[in-house]
């Protein structure tokens, strides 16, 4: 019997599987296809803690942003006049950009690369889930192979991430699949151009002269390419206007009278819908296969990235000792609200674009034409919110903290204070008196306990390290800080102690904690576990 089954071979089942390897936990990868197909951009935005994550898994985020193409500046407009621009504000001193155009296609070849050098994961292609059966000790997968023969695989879990064509996985395990579609569609063209000017900004345009009464949104990507999505009528025929040549059209309406190349192109329509239960017994489903949300944001990849790491931890802990079993659980706690989050404003964003009535196309004009003239307008314009970490403020994993209230949704462009629930800021870091680490590569080593002078360090350490035996390192953040870079990025008070939990969010910060706090705020964070051996770091 395999520890974990984990269904589906795209970056969520890939990340899945590494972040797994890390804490020593092997798995199998099945996917129906036969091999990987290479085909398109599909989902080109890497948000920067989401390569963080790969980094943390594997080394693959400093590969994937080298290969990227950097953007920092999101760009609105309204026919010819820019109504907005901002930049991504990080609160640290992150190791990565704030996002990174790669395509999927790569992003999924470089973590393959990856997953060959780790023997803890077995791939095997060809081999679709047709069946699942739980039973008390584990979870039986009737697969049928690539030729056509039965197999069976039997695992002690499985993660889920079948994608959006998971209905048969959906359908096994009993969730619902709830929410709605959008009437209009969607043009994707990836050109290969010379567009000087263009490639270091996503632009976002409402009713522009080449697709009057419609969006448009330009992504640059690497190689002088450029991915161009146009809001199109629900009866859009793509064959019918490539044959007509209104297709060559439509894209010179853009580029202008210069050579282009037609790399990939595809018609789709957007869904928002969202399983009802994330967690089934021992099956756990992540990425598209538990939530649909429209591409405006970049929240798809990049959500379902994050299901993997908050799957991954929590179930390294289960299989190796280190927390109960009811600690996963709080996978369907946390990442169901991300994706209600998610849906949330994504939703906000389709129905702006694609308003459902007279009422809400009228209101979304005079929106339009007044921010042309008042910039205090701007904020009523959605042309998407871009992916960022959910916080997880409201997780039974998380102590409160009356001295630092989640203020709520942070602005467009921003993160919240860092607080309990919330992503550690990344800062370089001093171990040893030497600069050769970041807050969250020590972060993502088990349960990291700062300790800021205000506190007596032997006591806080001897109770951290005895509260739980999951892997814990302490230390002071006098010894740690690096250019008064962490006091900065934390707003570091004295008493302060911070738990920061393997996915790098805070679980708790305790002002001058007694030795009983800091126990209770780790066990709150493994969901009270008790066992009996003490744990490594992981490698």
């Amino acid at each position: 019997m395999h520890r974990v089954a984990i269904i589906g071979n795209g970056p969520v089942g890939q990340t899945a599987a590494l972040l797994l390897a890390r804490w020593g936990v092997p798995s199998v990868v099945l996917d129906g296809r036969p091999h990987r197909d290479p085909i398109g951009s599909k989902a080109i935005c890497q948000q920067r803690d989401v390569l963080d994550i790969w980094e943390a898994a594997s080394g693959a985020g400093q590969r994937i942003a080298a290969e990227g193409l950097t953007w920092t500046t999101a760009r609105t407009l309204y026919r010819d006049r820019e109504l907005f621009s901002y930049d991504l504000v990080d609160r640290g001193r992150s190791h990565f950009p704030a996002f990174v155009n790669l395509s999927q296609t790569r992003t999924e070849q470089i973590l393959d690369e990856h997953i060959l050098s780790e023997d803890l994961i077995d791939v095997k292609w060809g081999h679709e889930v047709t069946g699942v059966t739980q039973e008390d000790n584990g979870v039986s997968l009737s697969c049928t192979t690539v030729d056509g023969n039965p197999a069976t695989i039997e695992a002690e879990y499985v993660i889920a991430c079948a994608g959006a064509r998971g209905d048969a996985i959906r359908n096994a395990v009993g969730v619902t699949f709830d929410g709605e579609s959008f009437d209009d569609r969607f043009l994707i063209c990836d050109i290969k151009a010379d567009l000087p000017g263009w490639s270091n900004e996503r632009r976002f345009y409402f009713d522009p002269a080449w697709n009057p009464g419609r969006q448009i949104l330009i992504h640059p990507c690497p190689d002088s390419t450029y991915r161009i999505d146009w809001q199109v009528p629900g009866d859009y025929d793509l064959e019918l206007e490539e044959s007509s040549g209104a297709l060559d059209a439509r894209i010179r309406a853009v580029i202008g009278d210069q050579p282009y190349e037609i790399v990939w192109k595809s018609v789709y329509r957007f869904h928002s819908r969202l399983v009802d239960r994330m967690r089934v017994g021992r099956i756990l489903l992540a990425g598209d296969c538990a939530h649909l949300v429209s591409p405006f944001g970049a929240r798809g990849l990049n959500s379902g990235v994050t299901d993997a790491e908050n799957a991954a931890w929590k179930l390294a802990f289960v299989l190796n000792g280190w927390a109960p079993e009811a600690l996963l659980d709080t996978y369907h706690d946390e990442r169901h609200a991300a994706a209600l989050e998610n849906i949330h404003v994504t939703t906000d964003t389709m129905n702006f674009l694609v308003p459902r009535d007279d009422d809400r196309r009228r209101k979304r004009a005079e929106t339009l034409d007044a921010a042309v003239v008042d910039p205090g307008m701007s904020s009523e314009v959605d042309s998407g919110r871009l992916a960022e970490p959910f916080w997880y403020t409201d997780s039974p994993l998380t102590t409160a903290d009356s001295r630092r209230p989640f203020g709520g949704r942070p602005l467009r462009g921003t993160v919240p204070p860092a607080g309990p629930g919330v992503l550690v800021p990344d800062v370089p870091v001093s171990v040893g008196n030497s600069l050769h680490s970041r807050l969250r590569e020590l972060a993502r080593d088990g349960f990291l306990v700062l300790v800021a002078p205000g506190n007596e360090f032997a006591p806080v350490r001897e109770a951290a390290v005895t509260a739980v035996t999951a892997p814990v390192r302490v230390l002071e953040t006098s010894e740690l800080d690096v250019c008064d870079a962490l006091r900065d990025a934390l707003d570091l008070r004295p008493g302060d102690v911070w738990v920061i939990r393997p996915d790098a969010h805070v679980a708790a910060v305790l002002d001058r904690p007694e030795t009983a706090e800091v126990v209770a705020a780790l066990r709150r964070a493994v969901h009270h576990s008790t066992v009996d051996h003490v744990a490594p770091l992981a490698n």
